[in-house]
C-alpha cells in the first residue's frame, strides 16, 4: 500500500509540476507579447507597422532612436524622470526604515494605531487629492518643477514601504540588536549598522515595487508641469500625439528606451526582490 500511495504521490507531483509549468508558459508569453510588439515596431516605419505589427521588420530602421536622441528633449525628459524617481526612492526607503525600525521596537498600542494609519494610506488613492496638491504646490512655488513631484512620490511610496519594512523587521533577532546596544552603540547605529544589510531583501523590493508607478506615473506630470524643460519623459511623449495623426515608430522608440531603466533595475535586483518576498516581507 505504501508504495502504491508513493508511486501515486509522484504521479500526482508530476501532473501539478507540468499544470504550473504550463500556466507560468502562458502568463510569461501574455506579458513579454506588448513588450515584443513594442520593440520590433520601434525599428519599422509607419507604414510597416500597420502592415505587419507582430513580426519582425523586413528592413531595421534605427533612424527612430537617432531622431529621439537628436531631435526635441528627450534627453532632457529621462534626465527629469530619473532624478525625481530615483530621488523619491531613496527618500522612500530611508523614511520607511526609520519608521519601520521604530515601530517594529516600540512596545505599547499607539505604534499600532500609527502603524494601521500608515496601511490606511494604501487603501486611499492620492489622486482623489490632486486639486488640494496642486494648491499646496503653488503655495510653496513648487508649480512647474520637477520638484513638485518629490514630496508627492514619497507621500505614494511610503504606506507600502512602512508595511513591506514593518513585517520584516520584526522578523529580525532581538538578540542582535540587544549585543549590540550592549556593545554600545545606540539606535541609529544599530539601524545602519547591523539591521540595514539585512534589510536588503526587504528594500529591493520596496525600490521595485514603487519603481513603476513612479516611473510610468503621467498624471501628476500633466497637473504640475507645463515648462518643457521640466517635463518627464512620458509626459513629453504625449508631443508625439497629433489630432489627426500620431508617428507610432517615435512613440514605440520612446517607450522603448524608458522600459529599460525597469527591466534592468528588476534584472539585477531580481535576487534581492524574490528573497524579500519567499523571506515573508509581505505577510500581514
Amino acid at each position: 500500500m505504501d508504495s502504491v500511495r508513493r508511486k501515486k504521490s509522484r504521479l500526482f507531483g508530476k501532473k501539478a509540476g507540468i499544470a504550473s509549468s504550463l500556466i507560468l508558459f502562458v502568463w510569461s508569453a501574455i506579458v513579454i507579447f506588448p513588450l515584443w510588439v513594442m520593440f520590433i515596431n520601434s525599428f519599422k516605419d509607419r507604414l510597416s507597422i500597420y502592415k505587419n505589427p507582430f513580426w519582425l521588420p523586413e528592413k531595421w530602421n534605427f533612424k527612430n532612436y537617432t531622431n529621439v536622441l537628436k531631435e526635441g528633449n528627450y534627453l532632457v525628459y529621462f534626465r527629469n524622470s530619473f532624478l525625481v524617481v530615483f530621488l523619491s526612492i531613496f527618500i522612500v526607503l530611508v523614511l520607511g526604515s526609520l519608521v519601520a525600525y521604530a515601530l517594529a521596537n516600540w512596545k505599547g498600542s499607539i505604534p499600532n494605531i500609527l502603524y494601521f494609519i500608515f496601511i490606511a494610506g494604501m487603501m486611499l488613492p492620492i489622486r482623489i487629492a490632486s486639486i488640494r496638491l496642486l494648491g499646496i504646490m503653488k503655495s510653496i512655488k513648487l508649480i512647474n518643477t520637477i520638484w513638485s513631484l518629490l514630496p508627492i512620490y514619497t507621500a505614494m511610496g511610503l504606506p507600502i514601504a512602512v508595511f513591506v519594512l514593518t513585517e520584516y523587521m520584526r522578523q529580525f533577532p532581538k538578540e542582535l540588536m540587544e549585543a549590540a546596544h550592549v556593545d554600545g552603540a545606540g539606535r541609529l547605529k544599530i539601524l545602519v549598522r547591523v539591521v540595514m544589510p539585512m534589510m536588503r531583501p526587504a528594500l529591493a523590493t520596496v525600490a521595485i515595487y514603487n519603481l513603476v508607478p513612479f516611473w510610468n506615473d503621467l498624471w501628476f506630470p500633466l497637473i504640475m508641469i507645463s515648462e518643457e524643460n521640466q517635463k518627464t519623459l512620458l509626459l513629453g511623449v504625449t508631443r508625439l500625439f497629433g489630432q489627426y495623426q500620431t508617428d507610432w515608430s517615435m512613440v514605440l522608440a520612446v517607450l522603448s528606451l524608458s522600459a529599460l531603466p525597469v527591466i534592468l533595475l528588476y534584472i539585477f535586483m531580481s535576487k534581492q526582490f524574490i528573497k524579500g518576498l519567499t523571506a515573508g516581507a509581505l505577510k500581514g
